[in-house]
């Protein structure tokens, strides 16, 4: 498995384990936090989505990094996994060659970019993972805890036999 599979497999992990949690949130007590989480993960979704489609050198649509409207919890997870899972098969297929390709596209706020794909693959990984943080200070904030968000915690999880002496 190369790094960009794992991380991605720690990516889709990591998403779940945060949706798991934040279904647990007493909604009618905490709507506020809960609403911001879910703005945070929105955000996580579209950028994923934009470099879903540069990667495909594909139109996105949209004009800005989130939506006006705000999806259900249980539809964004939905709609995350689904996308997780395409960018784990996108890595598992993905040739030393076409990581290096280096894609022209336009961000939304209407600059011009250059990255390779391997480059915009890191940057979802950084994307996400910061973001997932501020959710997990959004939970603190409610008394909440985050769920782990770490490499090492997944490895050790998805691969028991590294926690041997």
């Amino acid at each position: 498995m190369t790094s960009l599979q794992q991380l991605f497999a720690q990516k889709s992990w990591a998403n779940q384990e945060l949706f798991a949690v934040l279904a647990d949130v007493d909604a009618s007590q905490h709507a506020e936090a809960l609403h911001a989480a879910l703005r945070m993960l929105n955000h996580i979704y579209v950028v994923d989505r934009i470099f879903h489609a540069h990667l495909c050198q594909q139109a996105h649509g949209y004009t800005r990094s989130n939506t006006d409207d705000t999806p259900s919890l249980e539809v964004l997870q939905f709609e995350q996994a689904e996308l997780d899972a395409w960018f784990e098969r996108y890595v598992a297929e993905l040739s030393p060659e076409q990581a290096a390709e280096r894609l022209r596209f336009q961000f939304t706020d209407g600059d011009a970019g250059c990255m390779s794909r391997e480059e915009m693959l890191l940057h979802l990984i950084t994307h996400g993972a910061y973001h997932r943080g501020n959710v997990g200070q959004m939970l603190k904030a409610i008394s909440v805890a985050p769920p782990r968000d770490l490499l090492t915690r997944f490895l050790h999880l998805s691969e028991p036999q590294r926690r041997q002496a």
